[in-house]
């Protein structure tokens, strides 16, 4: 196992159009194949929401080792919370840290916008990011059925 990083070797900060490609590459490790014009127009639409962010960690060669996207849920049922969309870490940066450093900037990022809730979704095969956000607080509460439609 690879030493875990310090906070002065990787810096969190907000992902930018010069990422992209790197960005790509790291849909594809997550699970979700994704080019980089897709990677592109999607980081553009997320620029333009102000209740969306996606951060980056980078290491001090200009790497991304991994990056978490996430935005504020509104519903009338329940107060203002902060969902984590999508946070993968490079293969070659696990076990380190990065993934700690990525859900502290998350989870500053959501009481900044008046949210003490943070919620995230798991597909039931990531048993190591299960333990992973168990180990930070977080607490597996509901068990649920996805479903999609493509229009």
């Amino acid at each position: 196992m690879t030493a875990p990083v310090r906070s002065a070797e990787i810096r969190v900060r907000r992902a930018r159009a010069a990422d992209v490609s790197q960005l790509a590459g790291l849909c594809g490790q997550l699970g979700y194949p994704s080019s980089v014009d897709e990677v592109s127009k999607r980081l553009a639409g997320i620029e333009l929401a102000a209740e969306h962010v996606v951060f980056v960690a980078e290491t001090h060669s200009g790497v991304l080792a991994g990056f978490l996207s996430a935005f504020v849920m509104r519903t009338l049922e329940s107060d203002a919370n902060v969902e984590i969309g999508a946070l993968v870490v490079d293969e070659q940066h696990r076990s380190q840290g990065v993934g700690e450093l990525l859900m502290e900037k998350a989870e500053n990022w959501a009481l900044e916008n008046g949210c003490v809730l943070v919620r995230l979704r798991s597909n039931v095969i990531r048993e190591r990011a299960h333990r992973f956000y168990e180990r930070l607080g977080y607490e597996h509460y509901k068990t649920q059925k996805a479903f999609r439609k493509n229009l």
